[in-house]
């Protein structure tokens, strides 16, 4: 494909990509590969997305037996190291069961790795497995979310960051590292799902 973004009658032009939860597939023999198959094969996908011509390839976060997709930015920076154009993202990084720095820092160092190429769909968490995994509770789910989201878009500004609040030891004045190579440092999009680092 050319011309991968073709313009829409407004104006903005339209982007094609594929969003995954890297659901277990069955062997020829009717048999679930295992997990390392799945990952190793949602490797395969990404680069060939890249290939093929598309815009976006994005891994959404499950903590499941059936989507074994904990780590979507590790397996993301793998598709980022055999790819040359395709954005690569998270189809969602469960903030609220999440730390926003580390989520920060490693978006931030996909995006360096993938040479300016990573985006992080931030979500609430639909399926709440992570929750009890990493030792949040249910009744605080909007409490979690609202106070992680709001310190991501502190983190967005690459400036350092005074924060506080009940779900996560206190900022003051802390600097966080890496931060982008861009002129203009990342900005919150929304989506359904939460907001993105574009």
């Amino acid at each position: 494909m050319t011309n991968r973004s073709a313009p829409r009658g407004d104006g903005h032009p339209i982007t094609l990509g594929l969003d995954t939860f890297g659901d277990v597939t069955n062997d020829a023999q009717g048999q679930p590969l295992t997990h390392g198959e799945t990952i190793r094969n949602l490797v395969e996908e990404g680069v060939l997305a890249d290939q093929v011509g598309l815009d976006h390839f994005a891994i959404g976060e499950h903590h499941t037996d059936w989507m074994p997709l904990s780590a979507a930015d590790v397996v993301l920076g793998a598709i980022a190291s055999r790819t040359s154009r395709i954005r690569l993202g998270s189809g969602v990084t469960v903030i609220s069961s999440d730390d926003p720095v580390r989520v920060y820092q490693r978006f931030a160092t996909l995006d360096a790795v993938s040479g300016g190429r990573a985006e992080v769909i931030l979500g609430r968490g639909s399926s709440t497995e992570s929750f009890p995994l990493f030792g949040y509770e249910l009744s605080d789910y909007d409490r979690l979310f609202e106070e992680k989201v709001t310190l991501f878009a502190e983190l967005l500004k690459e400036k350092p960051v005074s924060w506080s609040g009940t779900t996560r030891p206190a900022l003051d004045g802390l600097s966080v590292f890496p931060h982008s190579e861009s002129d203009t440092p990342c900005r919150l999009r929304s989506s359904g799902r939460g907001v993105g680092m574009v």
